[in-house]
């Protein structure tokens, strides 16, 4: 109710001052009749000071006097019939009205058409209560399955060679349930072929059968699935596997990713947000969750309140073309030296100027080291680390490029 008293008041505030503006009766320019006579009336006064002085003769003052009276009388007749400057003034009220209506009228039917009428003051705390409550409250993995079976699309039929080899496999692993290999198999055949429910519990098995050798990446698969089989949704039980994922590996894309769309999902965009960034600009173009990111992380900043443009999509690392290689084989060991040099120092100025990925980064540090220009290859490493010194992926990746350059020796 609150709102609504403020936009009111704000609305009724500026039709004021336009309708006192319009209701205000007021000359719109000084009438050139009213100037000439006050001209001619100093005329008159100065005829009689002439004669008072002796400097005009009686009968020529006398045809000055009768010449300016009939000005003023010529002057009297303008002024008498001119336009007075003013509009008329049914003519002002019909504009006051109008403004007042559609001041008043038009910013709250605005309102109701983009706005939301009736939905509450939120503010930041409740809204963070809201979101825990969301988060605390939100459907089990079962139910979220039960209702994503009824809108998924049936996925392609495959060839019977194929369906064939699954059911083998089947076969073997149930033969066989403590063979890790097998089941990893059948898991992602599973998937494959949209039996996620199927795929995400023999990964379980799976992860039963490893036991303490489970890797974080073994946990992600299973989120994968979990979320795959409910429909793109982050159900509390995958979110706890996304922790043991983490715990495991702080930095597994897929399991950041999803960590992200869970908070998305809750009512937490600020978090997704921040978490989506570090990821997409840590990782290397051809990251398999990188498209989702970019699919959805405008959209997520938006919501969040972030002022955030996405950067151009990379195609990937930049190097020799089919051209350049044929090229290539007609060259001296000499020549191909002054070719790869210069691609280097291309690569080089375009980090320096426009930036790139980690693996761009770390390309050019090996490819410095191989040259044998290892005091610019460190230079490089340094300033890698100063550019990746927040996205702990990035960091990883050129730093182990430097290790394997012996640059940390």
């Amino acid at each position: 109710m609150t709102f609504w008293i403020l936009i009111f008041a704000l609305a009724a505030a500026v039709a004021a001052l336009l309708v006192a503006s319009l209701l205000r009766r007021r000359r719109v320019e000084l009438e050139r009749a009213d100037y000439d006579i006050a001209v001619y009336r100093e005329q008159l006064v100065s005829v009689e000071q002439d004669v008072a002085r002796g400097v005009l003769a009686p009968d020529a003052a006398e045809r000055a006097r009768i010449e300016i009276s009939r000005r003023i009388l010529d002057a009297d007749r303008r002024r008498s019939g001119a336009p007075s400057g003013q509009a008329p003034a049914w003519l002002n009220r019909v504009m006051a009205a109008a403004v007042t209506a559609v001041v008043l009228g038009g910013s709250i039917g605005l309102y109701w058409v983009g706005g939301v009428p009736g939905y509450g003051d939120l503010p930041l705390k409740q809204r963070l209560a809201d979101s825990a409550e969301l988060r605390q409250t939100r459907p089990s993995q079962a139910a979220a399955e039960a209702q994503a079976a009824e809108f998924r699309a049936e996925a392609p039929t495959p060839s019977d060679e194929y369906l064939d080899l699954i059911e083998r496999l089947r076969t073997t692993v149930a033969e066989r349930p403590n063979d890790p290999r097998g089941l990893e198999l059948l898991a992602r055949n599973e998937a494959a072929l949209g039996n996620f429910v199927d795929a995400y519990q023999t990964q379980q098995k799976l992860l039963d059968v490893l036991g303490s050798r489970a890797d974080g990446a073994a946990f992600a698969d299973l989120a994968d699935m979990m979320v795959l089989a409910a429909g793109g949704y982050v159900s509390p039980e995958a979110e706890a596997v996304l922790g043991q994922a983490l715990a495991r590996d702080p930095n597994n894309g897929p399991a950041r990713y999803y960590v992200g769309l869970m908070q998305a999902q809750n009512g937490r965009p600020d978090i997704a947000f921040d978490i989506w960034r570090n990821l997409l600009e840590g990782s290397s173009p051809d990251a398999a969750w990188v498209p989702a990111i970019r699919e959805q992380i405008v959209d997520v900043a938006t919501r969040a309140g972030r002022r955030y443009q996405l950067p151009p999509a990379d195609t990937g690392l930049r190097g020799p073309d089919a051209a350049d290689m044929a090229a290539a084989a007609d060259m001296s060991a000499e020549e191909r030296m002054d070719m790869v040099r210069g691609m280097v120092a291309n690569l080089s100025d375009r980090l320096a100027n426009e930036g790139g990925s980690p693996a761009e980064w770390a390309r050019l540090i090996g490819a410095l080291t191989v040259l044998g220009d290892t005091d610019r290859a460190k230079a490089i490493w340094t300033e890698a680390q100063e550019v990746f010194a927040d996205l702990p992926d990035g960091l990883a990746e050129v730093n182990a490029a430097a290790t394997r350059a012996g640059l940390d020796q």
